[in-house]
């Protein structure tokens, strides 16, 4: 099953709480997103979104600039159908991250929670980080999380990649600048706890 296949049939099939990494509401991204991006005129793109709630908290907060991406059409589609007449106010693009075609220079914040661990393969990454430095705005931010060191080594399935600062500061290169780093002990809706990784950087 390829990835696309993959994901649309957890989407379809699961309920948006089903699901490990569901949280009610992603705390420590809008902690750090309205650090690095206070202006709510600021150009966000939530990647890998599934259907997490952050669009909902972004719009409600009056950030009016937001795009949310996800290679899985049926996520996309419960988001808007959970915002109702607010996802008007949202640009949805459904595509893998690593080919889609986004806006040169067009972001302020790139927000990804819990996709980047999921490429296990070195040129998925560098494809990754490619598509990062043409899409932010020079000076602008991204927002990673994954799981930690100590994290699980599968999730949905698939294999993950862990990380600790070391770790992306390698895969992101010299051409973005840490900022900050936060951990997260996530807890599962099934009584499990996963450790989480976020690390900020400001692209060069």
């Amino acid at each position: 099953m390829d990835q696309r296949a993959h994901w649309e049939t957890i989407h379809r099939e699961k309920a948006a709480d089903a699901v490990s990494w569901y949280r009610p509401h992603l705390d420590v991204s809008l902690q750090l997103i309205e650090e690095l991006a206070s202006e709510r005129t600021a150009a966000i793109l939530d990647v890998g979104a599934g259907q997490s709630t952050l669009v909902d908290d972004l719009v409600h907060r009056g950030y009016e600039d937001i795009t949310v991406l996800d290679i899985a059409a049926s996520a996309i589609d419960a988001c808007k159908t959970r915002l109702g007449k607010r996802a008007a106010t949202v640009r949805w693009v459904t595509g893998d991250v690593t080919r889609v075609e986004l806006k040169p220079a067009a972001y302020d914040v790139w927000h990804d929670r819990a996709v980047f661990h999921f490429l296990t393969n070195a040129e998925n990454r560098s494809a990754y980080v490619g598509q990062l430095m043409r899409a932010l705005k020079p000076g602008g931010h991204v927002i990673v999380a994954t799981f930690a060191k100590d994290g699980p080594a599968q999730c949905s399935g698939l294999h993950v990649v862990r990380y600790d600062t070391a770790a992306l500061e390698k895969e992101f290169g010299a051409a973005f600048r840490l900022v900050k780093t936060m951990e997260e002990n996530h807890p599962t809706p099934f009584g499990t706890v996963q450790p989480f990784f976020y690390g900020c950087f400001r692209m060069q």
